[in-house]
């Protein structure tokens, strides 16, 4: 799998950047890290300290990189060898084909592109930051966010993960970075490998969301809706246009259509009459709250925002109905539906694709309004080109059943000789590529 990453970085190469050429991820955001074990896959680093203080060069695979707390610094070692502590650290990729192993104490290791760079929190654990091509990370967010086999259910998310970066590249600018790792931002659990999601985020390049007045909307989206979407204001403060209820049968039968949750009679109705201050003894009040339906969304149960219901007990949406359950004195939550609600539903929308939706009908499905936009930098050429080389040879991969699969397999080879003759405005014969010895590579 290894040999995928280079392919999507040769792709994102040649296809032009969508207004921004590298960002900055905070990795394991979510977790304390206390110590960090660094191998190489492919490819070498630099390892810098301090800024520009070189300590080891062309570091790679067969070599490890440890870097852990010592009485406010970073006291780093490369196998044996001890290099002292300093305040940053950073490993620079000299090539562009290089991934990083990440092995945080405690954790289960993740494989990165780009560039990493190591400092302390104020809480004495180490904060990982990934420097790295937006394209590839947008690739990662995908393969992170979303499952499904058919590259437009990967084309629609990463034009509506591409418009949400765009929009909030200072989100997280106060602490040194634009994005996160986590859904405070977006999912971002490792570098992209699986061929079917580099083609459906080449086919998006320079793709993104706007509005009549074309400028970026938000692009929220969940799981399942459940069969209807929620409008903004029902869940946040603001009313966007493009942010609409709608129906969404697509969303039925999907692996999170449903759901059932049960809670005792007396931590249901303790819950409305301490936290809420509701009289769960009026019999109008107690008949709601023991027979709540929602045959379409509501926003409110006796008063209290679904959304803050959803979030105390941790239910999966607020698109719930209430019964009860005599014999065990239970209520019983009938649910629908997984997530916030708003926006794209991620198993609708691949119900639609299978059913033969084009992915920009699908996207003014979710977002109301909501238009296209193609950078006019991008060029549509090579798009059509490299995603249409890119799965022939997946293609003919899969039948050459003897195969040593390996990061020197030679279809791999045959796309950058296609990439390298195309630039110098050659022609590509392939049945001649094995007779010329200078396209032979070594990785």
């Amino acid at each position: 799998m290894k040999r995928l990453l280079l392919i999507l970085l040769l792709l994102l190469a040649v296809a032009p950047a969508a207004h921004a050429d590298r960002v900055r991820v905070r990795l394991f955001s979510g977790n304390k890290i206390n110590s960090l074990n660094v191998s190489f896959d492919l490819g070498t680093y630099n390892l810098f300290a301090d800024g520009d203080q070189l300590l080891e060069a062309m570091v790679g695979e067969g070599r490890s990189v440890h870097i852990r707390p010592d009485d406010g610094r970073l006291h780093v070692s490369v196998n044996e060898d001890d290099y002292g502590t300093y305040t940053t650290l950073h490993l620079m990729a000299t090539d562009t084909a290089c991934i990083l192993c990440l092995n945080p104490e405690g954790c289960k290791q993740r494989t990165y592109e780009g560039n990493l760079e190591v400092s302390l929190l104020k809480n004495g654990t180490l904060q990982l930051v990934n420097d790295v091509e937006f394209e590839t990370y947008i690739a990662g967010v995908v393969q992170s966010e979303i499952y499904g086999t058919q590259s437009d259910i990967f084309r629609i998310q990463a034009i509506i993960s591409r418009t949400w970066a765009l929009r909030n590249m200072k989100k997280h600018a106060a602490e040194g970075y634009n994005f996160c790792d986590y859904v405070h931002c977006q999912a971002y659990q490792n570098r992209c490998i699986r061929p079917d999601i580099m083609i459906g985020a080449i086919q998006s390049t320079g793709e993104t969301l706007v509005d009549a007045d074309g400028h970026l909307i938000e692009t929220p989206f969940h799981s399942n809706s459940g069969g209807q979407t929620a409008n903004s204001e029902d869940v946040w403060k603001a009313a966007l246009p493009y942010l609409r209820s709608v129906q969404d049968t697509f969303s039925f039968r999907m692996r999170q259509s449903d759901w059932v949750k049960t809670i005792s009679l007396d931590r249901w109705l303790s819950y409305f009459r301490k936290t809420h201050k509701i009289n769960v003894d009026d019999s109008a009040n107690r008949s709601e709250l023991l027979h709540f339906t929602q045959e379409s969304r509501k926003v409110r149960l006796l008063g209290v925002p679904l959304t803050r219901i959803r979030s105390d007990f941790q239910l999966k949406s607020t698109f719930f109905s209430v019964s009860v359950d005599s014999v065990t004195r239970s209520v019983v939550l009938h649910g629908h539906g997984f997530g916030h609600g708003v926006g794209l539903s991620q198993e609708g929308t691949i119900r639609m694709v299978g059913l033969g939706y084009s992915y920009d009908s699908i996207l003014r499905h979710y977002y109301t309004g909501a238009v296209i936009h193609l950078d006019p930098t991008a060029n549509p050429a090579y798009v059509e080109n490299y995603a249409a080389q890119l799965a022939r040879i997946i293609e003919e991969d899969k039948n050459k059943k003897t195969q040593v699969r390996s990061k020197k397999d030679d279809w791999l080879g045959r796309l950058f000789r296609l990439r390298d003759r195309e630039e110098r405005e050659e022609v590509y014969i392939e049945e001649e590529q094995n007779n010329e010895q200078d396209w032979q590579y070594e990785w």
